[in-house]
């Protein structure tokens, strides 16, 4: 199960052609797009640097080369994949099937549920309501909510950037099983959760949560007096010309909707999504859209179109108890080999999304899965993808062949710097290194030198530090591929 999480979030077999794609700037040119601020177009077929772009032929095959290092087969559930330069629309594509019942396959105009990507409109929607001067940012929830037990204590701030403590609904035991099908409105959904006691008091530190952006939804209806979605069609979605965002609604059937799936972590059988009532997930994930409404969205939202530019500025500026983990209001903040990076996922039944902006370049990137299962990684995808577009890709992992001996003076038990608590061991098993973790997957780790190593299947690299015999003395782990400025975790041999 999944809970429509923020994270922008591992497949199985044979490399297969691509089976929806449009990888020509040419056969993309005309889609529309609302934002005017002028793109970058530099291109060329040479590999990407810092002064050459790639052009959409090569973005294409780097696409397909993700798909194939992640073994996405045609068979089984899919993947949609959008690029764009400010209005430029490079690529869109994909691979799998959009019902495997049917045999349909994926095609990039289809629908998938966005889940906590729906936070960014709601988050939105609330902004242009105190644009208007409708709310303030500090006004308490109970000035809205009024029998909201102590939300004289709890101001639309905590709510929009995770920092409220309001118990998260979704991560009450047994919830996310029969309880998430029933169908509720918003005062049934928040009754849920009101009286049980908060996880800390409001704004001493950051939590992802669910309820806080349900209660977003509910003070969003108590301004309107309409429901929280038509709320933001009318503010946000129409303004930005989305027409292809909506609400799904009780029981309301959308056209061109995906079929959502899970895979077995044992056996990794596909089976059908688990039962949600999309009432539920509400402002907090509830919505679901297109690739394209999605790269629409980046271009209104961060090209000025639908904030005054100092709300704007307080959205994507982590504050107080969210400075930390890098939370604005809907948007995480970060970087991405030494540029700005915007971005927010979601994950709920049946389907994963993704969807990153870079205010340097003005890119875009969308990725929609229709699986909640174990496999194809949107995070490592998206993050290899937007470096590859703006010139400063990840480097491929270049395996080096060491001794037996070699491999094994890896091997051991390590404790991290940080906290000694925290324990691993490094095994030489059948020729490989594996990193094992309690409770986590393993990973196997691929040397790439006499001091060197990466993380199979992910981006992430290791330093080995030796003692004055040569000794291995510590790994030192830096899980965004050693960008400028990441700090390495130290583990201690």
């Amino acid at each position: 199960m999944t809970h429509w999480t923020r994270r922008l979030f591992t497949a199985g077999l044979l490399a297969v052609p691509l089976m929806v794609s449009a990888q020509t700037a040419a056969a993309t040119a005309a889609a529309p797009a609302p934002a005017t601020t002028p793109a970058s177009t530099s291109t060329s077929a040479a590999t990407p640097t810092a002064g050459a772009l790639p052009d959409s032929a090569r973005i294409g095959a780097y696409v397909q080369k993700i798909f194939d290092e992640q073994k996405l087969t045609a068979d089984g559930p899919g993947v949609v994949v959008l690029v764009a330069r400010g209005d430029q629309l490079l690529y869109q594509g994909g691979r799998g099937m959009a019902s495997i019942e049917l045999g349909v396959p994926i095609a990039t105009d289809m629908r998938f549920r966005i889940g906590s990507v729906t936070k960014q409109f709601a988050s939105a929607t609330l902004l242009k309501l105190i644009d208007q001067g409708r709310a303030k940012l500090d006004d308490p929830l109970s000035k809205y909510l009024p029998d909201y037990p102590k939300g004289e204590g709890i101001t639309l701030r905590q709510l929009l950037n995770h920092t409220s403590g309001v118990k998260s609904y979704t991560g009450i035991r047994g919830y996310m099983h029969n309880p998430i099908r029933r169908d509720l409105d918003t005062k049934a959904l928040i009754a849920e959760f009101k009286d049980l006691p908060v996880d800390f008091p409001p704004g001493e530190r950051f939590a992802y949560n669910n309820s806080g952006y349900v209660l977003v939804g509910a003070v969003i209806e108590a301004i309107t007096g309409k429901t929280w979605h038509q709320a933001v069609q009318e503010l946000v979605l129409a303004p930005a010309g989305l027409q292809q965002v909506v609400y799904p609604g009780e029981q309301r059937l959308v056209p061109r909707m995906v079929e959502g799936y899970s895979v077995d972590r044992e056996t990794g059988a596909v089976t059908t999504a688990g039962l949600l009532s999309m009432t539920q997930p509400q402002a907090a994930g509830a919505l679901v859209s297109d690739a394209q409404d999605l790269w629409r969205w980046n271009r209104a939202l961060h090209g000025g179109k639908l904030l005054s530019p100092a709300l704007y500025q307080q959205m994507i500026t982590p504050e107080g108890a969210a400075k930390e983990a890098g939370y604005g209001y809907g948007i995480t903040v970060g970087t991405l080999r030494g540029e700005p990076k915007l971005e927010h996922g979601g994950g709920i039944h049946g389907f994963v999304s993704g969807l990153t902006y870079l205010p340097q370049s003005g890119v875009s990137v969308v990725l929609l899965r229709n699986t909640d299962g174990p496999g194809f990684s949107l995070g490592m995808a998206g993050r290899k993808l937007a470096a590859f577009v703006i010139g400063k890709p990840y480097p491929d992992i270049v395996p080096v062949t060491l001794s037996t001996e070699q491999l094994q003076a890896f091997a051991g038990g390590y404790k991290q710097q940080a906290d000694a608590t925290a324990q691993r061991e490094l095994q030489l098993h059948d020729g490989k290194l594996r990193w094992l973790r309690q409770g986590r997957p393993i990973l196997t780790l691929v040397p790439t030198g006499k001091d060197s190593l990466a993380m199979e299947g992910t981006i992430g690299v290791i330093k080995v530090e030796r003692n004055a015999d040569g000794s291995v003395a510590a790994l030192v782990f830096f899980g965004q591929g050693g960008e400028p400025g990441e700090a390495g975790e130290r583990w201690l041999k």
